[in-house]
């Protein structure tokens, strides 16, 4: 009994560690790069992983501050994951930098590059099991305003570059360590109204590899829906 316990712990935390952050910048949300405005916004955002990720939901916050073609983003989130394992909690800083766009020209091109971590752990009889996770995004995004009378629509869409690297120690052996890079790309809508109120859909992708030898790709992915306050343009 001792054994089997151990064994879903196990492989519950392998399963979420070496997954679920693939598709996300915090734990079980997509990575966002739609942009740099101007001014002081934040947002709540709730997610949606799919079975490759790790199912179950998530819940997340995020800050960002934008001054000119700069912007930094801060977000905070917790997932729990369909099955035995514990919640992954995690924490994440984005730069974004643009390097095309304006006020009066609609397309914006917007460099792109954070780090976050996230960390699980559950006490069995046999110890403390726990995985730790760095995650690297490094992308461009492209997103396209478009304003009406009542409110804006802006599609964006980000390919990136995907850095994790994630630690996993089973207690009473010592600790793995694995690094994979992979191909991540995101998407999503923003409806901006005038009181600085926003409502966004996203949505993130990562192919962690295939079902079988010359089969279909297997693709870690989140959708996630949020509302967001925005000071500024």
């Amino acid at each position: 009994m001792r054994l089997q316990s151990r064994l879903i712990v196990l492989v519950a935390l392998g399963a979420a560690g070496s997954t679920g952050g693939l598709a996300a910048q915090v734990a079980g949300l997509p990575v966002r790069n739609a942009g740099v405005g101007t001014g002081i916004g934040i947002a709540a955002d709730v997610g949606f992983p799919n079975s490759a990720s790790g199912k179950g939901i998530a819940f997340g916050a995020t800050g960002a501050i934008g001054l000119g073609p700069l912007g930094v983003t801060g977000s905070v989130a917790t997932w729990n994951p369909k099955g035995p394992g514990p919640s992954v909690n995690s924490a994440g800083l984005t730069g974004n930098l643009k390097i095309f766009g304006g006020p009066l020209i609609p397309v914006s091109v917007t460099l792109q590059a954070g780090a976050a971590y996230s960390h699980q752990s559950q006490s069995t009889i046999e110890g403390e099991i726990s995985s730790k996770t760095w995650h690297v995004p490094v992308g461009v995004g492209i997103a396209l305003t478009i304003p009406n009378p009542v409110f804006s629509i802006k599609p964006w869409l980000s390919p990136r570059l995907d850095i994790t690297r994630t630690s996993f120690n089973p207690g009473d052996t010592p600790t793995e360590t694995n690094t994979d890079t992979r191909f991540g790309i995101s998407g999503g809508v923003d409806f901006g109204f005038l009181s600085g109120l926003a409502a966004r859909v996203m949505y993130d992708r990562v192919k962690i590899g295939t079902d079988a030898p010359g089969g279909h790709g297997v693709n870690a992915s989140v959708l996630s829906v949020g509302l967001g306050f925005k000071v500024g343009t």
